[in-house]
């Protein structure tokens, strides 16, 4: 093997041991076996660095304009690269040899020949194991097959797997020589659990997550062109509040008391309006203490922002051109595919009332339906949590079950009744309802949006009708919180505010039915 003289430094050490179950795996026990030939042989496992000039996805450009401009040497060959990546496939011929190497931007094709690199380089390709991290340099050429690929003159490797990586098999199509990469790992929840190994196997796994990163830079590209300030508010919170859900307790040992993660970030970033931030916005982990499945993960990303001088009316446009921009800028159409159904995220999106629509899945005026039937008729669907539900959590639970499901296409769905929405201003016109939309599409709730309460004489008569709740049962109703109170009595100018689920958002866009498969490293049961 070709290394650097620096490389060779390190004195010969006997192979780390394992564990039991690892002493008896036999890839393991071979794995660690070539590990120990390699230190016998003075070559470093583990490299420092790497000095690499291209990503694998670059060199076909590089060999391509060389072809153009006429710049080939004699041999057909083009210009000297350093690759670096794992090595996924390797195949012998005698003398010579073929390898792939993956990096985060694709696939490059390696050609080693005894005559080039040496009898012991070429030797130790044997020490070399698929997983491995490598590293070759040497000049790009197009095979007779017509795949650019690197004619290596050294490679070294750059850390060992002593884990075998579950690469699936890879098949050539004869007639185009388009590569079929069929993966090895079908259990999804190992996928989940492992999602390192995920990420090494599945490059459209990690397409998908660079999906998000893309969206979510978007969205703050599109904020901070409109004057938006992004901020940071707390995590640990001494009073949570900003939705309707149960927190994750913790406890300050210095203070000696309790303290929440945020459930939101809703009334901090109101707080920061009072102060005269009059365009605000955070992109934050958000934490709930609740159940788990497609749609619910207890850390989550949310995107909150709130405006001055602004109501709901105003919020909703600027949500509807934000997440249309975004829709068309990551996929170049406003038209998505999620999960067999058409979605169409071109403006104007559609509009209808909370008891419009729950009226119409039910076939009755919700409305002015008594408690007894609304939890009559959510017994009948078999809703969970009902012990102790009031008016407002049978609507809510209903809503979701019959209503929600037939929001498709994006949908505005407008004025929430009053007493599942205590944050939110008295609609104008009808004291009953709220200033409140959520905008659902593909049947998920995406956002959430007010306008902004700002009595503080309301706002502590909201809270006190959620003490009571809470006193009757209702562990999501709100907290009493004496700060934010305060914090309105020095007035807060009209405000509408929005939160955008982040998490839901990216499976919507990246066509992935599950929660889990956007979010790197979901929470998951223990296996033991």
């Amino acid at each position: 093997m070709s290394e650097p003289e620096s490389a060779r430094t390190e004195a010969p050490r006997e192979a780390p041991q394992g564990g039991p179950a690892e002493e008896a795996d036999p890839v393991l026990r071979a794995r660690r076996a070539k590990l120990a030939a390699l230190q016998e042989k003075g070559i470093l496992p583990y490299a420092y660095r790497f000095e690499r000039t291209h990503p694998a996805q670059d060199a076909g450009t590089l060999f391509r304009r060389a072809e153009a401009e006429g710049t080939l040497n004699v041999e057909r060959q083009g210009p000297r690269i350093a690759v670096a990546g794992r090595l996924v496939s390797q195949r012998s011929h005698g003398k010579s040899a073929f390898a792939d190497l993956v990096d985060f931007s694709g696939r490059i094709q390696l050609y080693l020949r005894l005559n080039v690199l040496g009898e012991e380089a070429f030797a130790n390709l044997e020490l070399l194991d698929l997983g491995d991290w490598v590293g070759a340099r040497g000049p790009l050429f197009r095979t007779r097959a017509g795949e650019i690929t690197v004619r290596v003159e050294a490679y070294e490797l750059l850390a060992k797997s002593l884990r075998a990586l579950p690469i699936g098999k890879e098949e050539i199509d004869p007639e185009t020589g388009e590569r079929r990469l069929h993966s090895a790992v079908a259990d999804l929840e190992a996928r989940y659990r492992q999602r390192y190994v995920d990420l090494a196997v599945h490059p459209e796994v990690r397409d998908v997550f660079v999906l998000r990163s893309r969206l979510v830079r978007a969205m703050r590209a599109f904020l901070d062109a409109r004057g938006y300030v992004e901020v940071e508010t707390p995590v640990l919170q001494p009073v949570y509040g900003g939705a309707m859900a149960r927190p994750f307790v913790t406890h300050h040992n210095v203070l000696d008391i309790p303290l929440y993660l945020r459930i939101a970030d809703e009334l901090y970033l109101k707080r920061l309006v009072i102060g005269g931030f009059e365009r605000v916005y955070e992109i934050s982990k958000d934490f709930r203490n609740e159940g788990m499945d497609r749609l619910h993960n207890p850390e989550f990303t949310m995107l909150e922002f709130y405006q001055a001088f602004a109501d709901y009316l105003d919020i909703a446009e600027l949500v509807e051109e934000m997440i249309s921009r975004v829709v068309l800028e990551l996929t170049g159409s406003y038209e998505l595919e999620y999960q067999g159904t058409r979605v169409s995220f071109r403006p104007p999106f559609a509009r209808t009332t909370f008891y419009g629509a729950l009226s119409e899945a039910l076939g009755a005026d919700a409305r002015r339906l008594p408690d007894d039937e609304l939890r009559d008729r959510a017994f009948a669907l078999h809703l969970p949590e009902l012990d102790g539900a009031g008016r407002g959590r049978l609507l809510d639970k209903l809503f979701g079950a019959v209503a929600q499901p037939k929001l498709e296409q994006p949908t505005f769905v407008m004025d929430y009744p009053l007493m599942l929405s205590p944050l939110a201003k008295a609609k104008r016109g009808d004291p009953e309802l709220t200033e409140r939309f959520e905008l659902f599409a593909a049947s998920h709730e995406l956002a959430n949006a007010f306008s902004e309460l700002n009595d503080p004489i309301d706002q502590r008569r909201r809270f006190e009708e959620q003490a009571r709740l809470r006193a009757l049962g209702e562990d999501e109703a709100h907290q009493i919180d004496e700060d934010f109170l305060r914090a309105l009595e020095f007035g807060m100018p009209p405000t509408g505010g929005v939160g955008i689920g982040i998490d839901r958002l990216a499976m919507v866009v990246a066509n992935r039915p599950s929660i889990r498969d956007v979010i790197l490293f979901p929470a998951l049961r223990p296996t033991s």
